[in-house]
């Protein structure tokens, strides 16, 4: 079994509203009849709200969401990419190694319905500056714990970049979902689990900006508050 994450734009004279429901409806549909063992959604729709502040992004337009599936083999993705091609103006797809720190045991949905809360998507480069192997230890090791200890995170995946499956898809090298209550996205005080002192959440905030700064360059990460969708498995 092989887990295939994709990035999405929308066309351009397309709402967020229309891409919203040509993704859970047809395409949804769709994937369904063609076999797919797993599939959730990230969307950017109205319903995540203020939170669309938060977004950090290089791209222009920034992304429309991500679509996560399981096959049996990556080989047979094509039917699904042509379904992808028919509602989209362009997608990068990945082949990805996911593991899952922190499984969502707190806000879980109704089958098919929207996970309370928000979901940010981070698309990580790899700098020149740190090997390959360095990069995983610490993102797997320290980071973990770093992150889990400084961030009010109710879900938590990580996602390794083992190939990219489309042409010129932008060269990331791990894809992030992190699920944070609502709340949170817009207050410091929440995300870093300050509990109303301004010290802890600055010791908090100082120890994660550190730990991201030995394996990435923050001004080339992306990260997206979107809507996660959760349809398949």
């Amino acid at each position: 079994m092989e887990k295939l994450v994709y990035v999405l734009w929308k066309s351009a004279d397309a709402s967020a509203a229309d891409f919203r429901s040509a993704m859970l409806g047809d395409v949804s549909k769709r994937f369904q009849e063609l076999g797919v063992h797993g599939l959730t959604l990230n969307l950017a729709d109205d319903a995540i709200g203020d939170a669309v502040s938060a977004r950090i992004t290089r791209l222009d337009p920034p992304l429309a969401g991500t679509l996560n599936f399981w096959l049996d083999s990556a080989d047979d993705r094509r039917p699904y990419e042509e379904v992808i091609a028919a509602v989209t103006s362009r997608s990068a797809g990945y082949l990805v190694v996911e593991s899952v720190p922190i499984v969502n045991r707190t806000h879980r949905p109704q089958p098919g319905e929207r996970t309370p809360g928000i979901n940010m998507i981070a698309c990580l480069e790899r700098p020149e500056r740190i090997a390959w192997d360095a990069w995983i230890e610490h993102w797997h090791g320290p980071h973990r714990h770093v992150a889990l200890e400084t961030q009010c995170t109710f879900h938590y995946v990580r996602n390794v970049v083992v190939r990219a499956l489309t042409e010129r898809a932008p060269a990331w090298s791990g894809i992030v979902e992190e699920g944070f209550p609502a709340d949170a996205i817009t207050n410091p005080m929440i995300w870093y689990k300050g509990d109303g002192s301004a010290e802890v959440m600055k010791r908090n905030m100082k120890r994660m900006i550190e730990s991201c700064q030995v394996f990435l360059d923050l001004d080339r990460v992306e990260s997206h508050p979107l809507s996660e969708y959760r349809l398949v498995g």
